[in-house]
């Protein structure tokens, strides 16, 4: 049944989801359910959070009494509505186990990660890699037009190409079309490398550094609503 207020989902459940924008948010959300939470509870937090977020969260979460369970996931709007999403899960096996079978009822594949800290490190470094990919296919293509060669004979390579991969794939069809509503925005992955920096803490990134730059152009732009391969906007190809 439909509840009007987390307080009042939470108090109505015995596991409740937080899928928010950010850290901010999910901070806000959890000061407003940690009354309600107790012995019994288990939170899923799937926001894309940073590694020190997430020790913040569950700590406040497990001094209520309740469980908690990092449970990031990977797939933009069409693997969410076909359940092909991926999810990083980061807690205790018995836990894990436990809140497995209802995350398989909207997913493909569940990942124990290790503990929270690393289920969340893990989101980001996967967000990374899809930013720093999509850096290099608007990139190349941009190249390519430049030298006269079309859409029709780019891609057609690119799919007998070792590069090609599963981006390419989803974001091919967007690119040709100029179709920019969003699957993943830019003002959201802009977001999850500027939490990846944090988290890297004395690592040295330099392609998060680029890609975090371009993506600051684009939503300074105006992009931020749009879907990530707006960074073609930036490059002007």
């Amino acid at each position: 049944a439909w509840r009007d207020t987390p307080e009042a989902v939470v108090a109505a459940s015995d596991l409740v989801q937080i899928v928010v924008a950010d850290p901010a948010a999910v901070r806000a959300l959890i000061a407003r359910i940690a009354p309600v939470l107790g012995p019994g509870k288990i939170v899923v937090q799937s926001s894309t959070i940073d590694p020190a977020a997430s020790d913040e969260f569950r700590a406040a979460v497990v001094a209520t009494g309740a469980r908690y369970l990092e449970a990031p996931f990977t797939g933009s709007k069409p693997a969410a509505e076909q359940r092909q999403t991926v999810f990083y899960l980061g807690g205790e096996a018995a836990l894990v186990a436990e809140v497995e079978p209802t995350l398989a009822l909207v997913s493909a594949t569940r990942l124990h990660i290790g503990d929270h800290r690393q289920a969340a490190a893990l989101k980001l470094a996967m967000n990374l890699n899809i930013a720093v990919q999509t850096q290099g296919l608007i990139e190349a293509r941009a190249l390519a037009a430049a030298a006269g060669i079309g859409d029709e004979v780019f891609y057609g390579a690119l799919a007998k190409n070792v590069g090609y991969s599963g981006l390419v794939k989803l974001k091919e069809p967007k690119l040709r079309a100029g179709d920019f509503s969003p699957q993943f925005s830019v003002k959201h992955l802009h977001k999850d490398l500027r939490l990846a920096s944090a988290a890297a803490g004395c690592v040295e990134l330099p392609a998060l550094d680029a890609v975090r730059e371009q993506l600051k152009t684009a939503e300074a732009r105006g992009y931020g609503d749009e879907d990530f391969i707006a960074l073609t906007k930036v490059l002007g190809a």
